[in-house]
């Protein structure tokens, strides 16, 4: 554990724009709705930068550096944080430092939010100038999967190696709380109405894949939590890595992936079972896999939904393909081929699309929800790894 904390606001007109986000005052007069574009935004996890894709004609914007401060991050680390970014880079990082795990925006399209694993920390970033607002280290070593409340005020970042989900205020990078999960907390998300946050953990994924050992996996859990006060109020234990999920608005449906499925499954949170297992075909090459070459134990490892969540787009990353499925049925529409390792997946706000990101061939596929076919493959940087969408202002977007 860290000794200190450090928060660093970096530009004050940046983190005006931060608090004008907020809603400012009640008197102000509303302004008018800006001009928008639906944009998919992807982290390059090795270049430590962000792509922004325009959504529905898949052409190219900005690129944006989220790593500025490398130089300096690295000369100011302690040498427990040299150590721990020397292993993640030959451990998760696969010989490469990660640089950009996570994104968010705010609800006003403007700043972005990442979270930068090798520097242990969150920062946040001007979308139009790429300037950087503020950073701020997490607990522990490593940083991870984050969530943006709806309103926009509050960032939640899984802090890997302590074990609990630090809670950020945006407009400062200011710590205001943690909350303690299980070991490794990763995936992390709001419910449709905001009141509720879910956060999942996969377990040790370093420690060893023979089932026989399986304990030393550690605590892998869903925990629930109340998103007003960041209290935990229920802790299910499903005994296995949770990977990428999706919580239904009635807040009892889930589907998600587990490590070294090859598929995913229905789960009811009320009465804390698994209600129906899917499984989809392995590649050839998959076939011929052995458990510990998974891939931080990740078989499948990306999950969406178009918007009448009537299909559910499936990201086979040891098979390199999209499974696209039917609700409520779960059936297989089509198994779609894409790139190389795609190891995340997300829907386009107009529900029309499915963007995975190809890790190890460096671009993204994009997949129809409908009459499932790849449509484009799009390059983007070194090791992209999530893609999030959201809407930007016009004006923030330059090629």
């Amino acid at each position: 554990m860290r000794s200190t904390r450090r928060t660093t606001l970096l530009a004050t007109v940046a983190v005006g724009t931060a608090a004008t986000m907020l809603g400012g005052s009640a008197s102000a007069a509303p302004e008018p709705r800006q001009q928008t574009r639906d944009i998919m935004l992807v982290g390059n996890n090795w270049d430590g930068t962000v792509d922004l894709l325009d959504a529905r004609s898949f052409d190219t914007y900005q690129r944006i550096n989220v790593v500025p401060d490398l130089a300096e991050r690295t000369a100011e680390m302690t040498p427990d944080e040299r150590a721990a970014m020397l292993l993640i880079r030959e451990q998760a990082g696969e010989g490469h430092d990660q640089l950009v795990d996570d994104i968010a925006v705010s609800p006003d399209g403007r700043t972005m939010y990442v979270s930068r694993p090798s520097l242990g920390d969150a920062a946040a970033f001007d979308v139009a100038t790429g300037g950087q607002v503020w950073h701020t280290d997490v607990d522990g070593y490593r940083s991870d999967h984050m969530a943006l409340s709806p309103d926009g005020e509050t960032l939640v970042v899984s802090a890997t190696t302590a074990n609990v989900v630090d809670v950020v205020d945006t407009a400062t990078g200011a710590i205001r709380t943690t909350f303690p999960t299980g070991d490794f907390p990763h995936e992390n998300q709001f419910s449709a109405d905001g009141e509720t946050l879910y956060n999942a953990t996969i377990g040790r994924v370093i420690a060893p894949d023979e089932p026989l050992l399986d304990a030393a996996k550690g605590n892998r859990w869903l925990s629930i939590v109340d998103a007003d006060t960041m209290q935990v109020e229920k802790v299910i234990d499903f005994g296995i890595g949770i990977r990428p999920f999706l919580v239904l608005p009635d807040q009892r449906t889930m589907y998600a992936q587990l490590s070294f499925l090859n598929g995913f499954v229905e789960y009811d949170l009320v009465e804390e079972r698994r209600t129906r297992t899917v499984h989809l075909p392995l590649s050839d090459e998959a076939k011929a896999m052995n458990r510990e070459d998974y891939p931080l134990d990740s078989a499948h490892h990306g999950l969406a939904m178009n918007n009448d969540r009537s299909k559910i787009c499936d990201a086979g990353t040891i098979s390199d393909y999209a499974a696209i499925l039917s609700v409520p049925a779960l059936t297989t529409d089509q198994i779609v081929p894409v790139g190389k390792k795609p190891y995340w997946a997300a829907a386009s706000l107009d529900g029309q699309h499915c963007f995975l990101s190809n890790s190890d061939s460096d671009d993204i596929s994009v997949v129809t929800f409908d009459r499932p076919r790849e449509v484009a493959r799009i390059p983007v940087g070194d090791h992209p790894q999530r893609v999030r969408a959201y809407e930007i202002p016009v004006d923030a977007l330059h090629r």
